[in-house]
């Protein structure tokens, strides 16, 4: 019998409502579902100190120990990947499946899905999972990104209110409710529907052509803006961290350092930098922006 693996990670609990919303069309015995634990487990709610002593790792891509893991079964037929991004990276709990000998011998030679849920920003972690399941030797052959759609300031404060405090409501009163839209959740079946569709037939060629036909992924000229400028500088704050981190003290120090930074880049020169780019350079790059925007949305 024709059988689908769903695995993913999910410290909120907000990627498994996605997945079991999103196979509700499935028969039950038609689909595995396994839930990743780490041998270290992320607590969530998070402290600040906790939450942006992960940035170097997930930007740098260092796995670290999954728990055991039981399948029924070695052969699928399709595999669908739940994941969430940390720092424009793919979370370190996904790095480390992706790296992990039996995930990679169950995605060999099969057909893969990714489901995201994100704040706003995943194209570069996707760019970074697109490149491990090629190592697997798996075939990508659709993403669907399930995003917040709240203003990108906006949604800062709130995902911070969400990650710091463990709750998921509005902040202050005035803030959006953090984290993907209730109502993209409960929708989330009509992908399941395209999923099944192509699955029953055994044919993935136009999975991905029709997933976006639905009209449901988006990819935000400023976010994209943003994404590909943002990763590099990542890049080098995650070296400098490793580099003069040498005691947990120093560490700590570089940091605390790197927030003070990402504070200050996201609420004073980001702004800046996109009024300058959507004045400017925007309407001059309209072309490249399109492909950029194209090549973003599909699976090669």
């Amino acid at each position: 019998m024709k059988k689908i693996l769903a695995i993913n990670y999910s410290q909120t609990g907000q990627l498994d409502e996605i997945l079991d919303k999103m196979f509700e069309p499935f028969d039950a015995i038609s689909v595995e579902r396994v839930k990743i634990e780490m041998v270290e487990p992320y607590a969530f709610p998070w402290t600040s100190e906790r939450f942006f002593d992960v940035f170097p790792e997930s930007v740098m891509e260092i796995p670290r120990r999954v728990a055991p893991f039981v399948t029924s079964q070695e052969n699928y037929d399709l595999v669908v990947l739940g994941y969430q991004p940390w720092f424009l990276s793919p979370s370190i709990p996904t790095t480390s499946l992706l790296m992990d000998d039996h995930f990679r011998a169950l995605v060999k030679g099969k057909p893969v899905v990714t489901v995201i849920g994100a704040r706003n920003m995943w194209l570069n972690s996707q760019e970074s999972v697109k490149t491990m399941l090629k190592t697997a030797g798996a075939r990508l052959v659709g993403n669907i990104p399930l995003i917040d759609r709240s203003d990108n300031l906006a949604s800062v404060v709130s995902i911070l209110h969400w990650m710091l405090k463990g709750e998921k409501t509005k902040p202050y009163g005035i803030f959006p409710k953090p984290g993907v839209n209730d109502e993209d959740i409960m929708s989330a079946d009509e992908f399941g529907e395209m999923i099944k569709r192509t699955w029953d037939k055994g044919n993935y060629e136009d999975l991905q052509l029709n997933l976006l036909s639905l009209g449901k992924v988006k990819v935000p000229i400023n976010i994209l803006f943003i994404e590909q400028r943002a990763k590099k500088l990542f890049r080098i704050w995650a070296n400098i961290v490793q580099k003069k981190g040498t005691t947990p003290e120093k560490r700590r120090k570089w940091l605390v350092v790197f927030k003070y930074y990402l504070i200050f880049a996201l609420f004073v020169v980001s702004p800046v930098v996109l009024v300058i780019f959507n004045l400017i350079l925007r309407p001059l790059t309209l072309g490249a922006i399109k492909k950029k925007k194209e090549y973003y949305c599909g699976v090669n």
